[in-house]
């Protein structure tokens, strides 16, 4: 075991969060038998690092900490030093971010640094630590000398909080089984009345800085604007949708979002873009831009999935992760502008327009050096300060912002992740999905097609699910999001495209998540499988996170699927994952966004619209249907397909004739657009 202590591990790693620590003086060790193996034969506490490769604080606590050769000589005196990509290994992040929540009192975050006894139970949590105290922090050195100090002489005490943390971690755990027959609509609507409370009624999103754009709240808003009437959940949307479309979280040039804002205007981000917030956010702007007929939502849409195309899509079809806040080891370089960078870059033409359409004539925004782009005034208002007619804006804007993007694309770009998350691949499927039905994009959902193809011949095995794929090789125990995110991709591609292999990975994906995740006896879902390695708590929750709750998902994509194939099993699974988490929505007004649209939709079961006939006729009616059906209507273009399950398979005539059932009903078949227009709403 002396052998493993004495050096970094690392480099033999495939995670690029891992490898950019390979080189540290740290003795790093990746979580696995022998690192924990090593640590229970010294009787000595672990320090678990948890970070992720895009991540700005995490570069800042690297470069002052973990690569000083007099910090890591204390590292590796004191502790088994772990580290641990979370986006590998979300199970970790979930376990010990939790227990930071309940040992500190605050937030977790990134990076998350956890000293743990050898068996794995932490006992002092933190995230970012400076080397010398700074803002109410401890110096991360003379923190670890007191840490270790405790470890050493309060054993006992670390003994019984202990017992105290892993007993309200089993409690997190613990869900309610109410009885379905009390549902009703108090959780949803109490949801949307907390959020009303908490909105931003000027720069529009929830609560003030830092500011995240919250893609399940959204989702959760318009589902009830759309199908509910709410009128104030769709003004909700609306503006903060608008608000960050004009702000610096979205990219003016590149498209695409950041991850979050730092301030409550949406004007400068950390500047790393997640894939897993960009697949959600691109389908409901998509929706927006059909729902309020808004030309500028329909173009960050489309801007959105041409940089996940452009830059995040590997070769293989699938799209990478993440791409770094950092470049040149300056957070936002990549991103941000001088008055003279951009009068280079721009015909001497539009110079003056372009400074003043991104309020360059004013103070610099960014660190007081520099200006990060943002859209704050309408185009026919600048167009007024500039004495440009009105309707010459636009174009001067695509030509500035394609001058822009062009001297930028020459600048050091910033680190790529390139992992191959399966998750994280689920939610962009689904939106390139979504958005390419209600924008009529046949090229999205080609793109998500060929995303889902590489899950399921490289990261299905023929009985379970691989969570990432890296080194040409997939790897690591799926997660709970990994079933979810990619069964609710494939419930929206099923409509953008039946496709036999797509409804039969469907089902195959359904019946292992039940398996491997279920509960069968107080319902809903844990996070890790029934095979996966025993760690301190097996997570089970319901609320969104950075990403969706996998089982507010799971719980929507099993109801819509159950409806689709007329399988009793999926809706009796979704109803028991409500049951169990039913208490916890009444409780809380705001955090269960992805459970409240799957109790939305349990309450008043979804629409099916299928539609049988010539191919070419039901796809085209299919097409003007994506854009009239509300959130909570499925639609199938099934033309004359033979291949299809019994409550699919209706009659075939020589026209088109649509079938509207709802729950185990159905009108008369419909053979007229205009009255299927009206039946959906239009």
């Amino acid at each position: 075991m002396a052998e493993i202590a004495m050096t970094n591990r690392l480099a033999q790693e495939l995670s690029p969060y891992l490898r950019q620590h390979a080189e540290n003086p740290v003795h790093w060790q990746p979580w696995d038998d022998a690192a924990l193996a090593q640590a229970r034969a010294e009787d000595k506490p672990i320090l678990l690092s948890i970070g992720y490769s895009a991540c700005h604080w995490c570069h800042v606590m690297a470069h002052e900490s973990f690569e000083e050769a007099a910090t890591a000589e204390v590292m590796n005196r004191l502790f088994v030093n772990i580290k641990v990509d979370r986006e590998e290994r979300p199970d970790l992040d979930h376990i010990y971010q939790s227990a930071h929540q309940m040992l500190s009192g605050h937030a977790g975050g990134w990076p998350l640094t956890v000293f743990l006894t050898p068996e794995g139970t932490p006992f002092y949590t933190g995230t970012y630590f400076p080397p010398s105290p700074r803002h109410g922090l401890p110096g991360f050195v003379d923190l670890m000398e007191r840490v270790a100090a405790g470890w050493a002489t309060q054993r006992e005490a670390i003994g019984k909080q202990n017992q105290q943390l892993r007993a309200a971690l089993a409690e997190t755990s613990r869900v309610g089984n109410v009885d379905a027959d009390q549902f009703d609509e108090r959780p949803v609507r109490d949801a949307c009345d907390g959020m009303e409370a908490a909105f931003d009624m000027d720069n529009g999103g929830f609560g003030k800085a830092p500011k995240f754009p919250h893609p399940s709240d959204l989702t959760l808003l318009l589902h009830r604007y759309r199908c509910a009437g709410n009128a104030s959940a769709g003004a909700m949307v609306r503006l903060t949708l608008q608000r960050m479309a004009e702000g610096g979280i979205y990219d003016q040039l590149g498209g695409g979002f950041c991850r979050y804002s730092v301030d409550e205007r949406w004007e400068i981000p950390h500047f790393e873009k997640m894939l897993y917030d960009n697949g959600p956010l691109l389908a409901l702007y998509a929706e927006a831009a059909v729902c309020w007929d808004e030309p500028r939502f329909r173009q960050v849409a489309e801007d959105t999935a041409a940089w996940a195309l452009r830059e995040m899509r590997a070769p293989e079809g699938a799209f990478w992760s993440a791409l770094d806040a950092d470049s040149e080891g300056e957070e936002g370089r990549f991103y941000v502008w001088t008055r003279d960078a951009v009068k280079a870059a721009v015909a001497p033409e539009d110079r003056v327009f372009a400074l003043a359409v991104f309020g360059m004539e004013g103070m610099p925004n960014f660190e007081g050096h520099a200006w990060h782009l943002t859209l704050r005034k309408p185009l026919d208002e600048i167009a007024g300060e500039v004495g440009m007619a009105p309707e010459l804006a636009a174009a001067a804007l695509t030509r500035v912002r394609a001058a822009l993007l062009a001297a930028r694309d020459q600048r050091v770009r910033p680190g790529l992740d390139d992992k191959i998350l399966t998750a994280w691949n689920g939610l962009m499927v689904h939106g390139l999905a979504r958005a390419g039905r209600l924008l009529d994009r046949p090229d999205w959902i080609v793109a998500g097609q060929t995303a889902m193809d590489f899950i399921r011949t490289r990261l299905w095995d023929g009985e379970r699910l691989h969570a990432s794929w890296s080194g040409a090789q997939p790897r690591l125990n799926g997660y709970l999001d990994d079933y979810a995110f990619a069964l609710a991709a494939l419930v929206e591609l099923l409509q953008a495209e039946w496709r036999s292999e797509d409804a039969a990975f469907a089902r195959l994906l359904a019946d292992a998540l039940l398996a491997r995740f279920g509960d069968e006896n107080a319902g809903g879902f844990y996070f890790t499988s029934a095979d996966h390695e025993v760690l301190l708590h097996r997570p089970r929750t319901g609320h969104d996170g950075a990403t969706p709750s996998g089982n507010g998902v799971a719980a929507r994509a099993l109801q819509q699927l159950g409806h689709l194939l007329g399988e009793p099993r999926y809706l009796a699974a979704s109803t028991a994952c409500l049951r169990a988490f039913y208490v916890g929505m009444c409780q809380s007004a705001m955090g269960y966004g992805s459970l409240h649209v799957a109790l939305a939709e349990w309450l008043t079961p979804p629409r099916v619209v299928v539609l049988r006939g010539p191919q070419r006729e039901c796809d085209a009616w299919a097409r003007q249907a994506a854009s009239l059906a509300d959130p909570a209507t499925l639609v199938l273009s099934v033309g004359e397909r033979d291949d299809l399950p019994p409550v699919l398979a209706k009659p075939i005539e020589n026209h088109v004739n649509a079938w509207v059932c709802s729950g185990v009903e159905c009108l008369s078949p419909i053979d007229d657009w205009v009255r299927l227009a009206d039946e959906l709403g239009g």
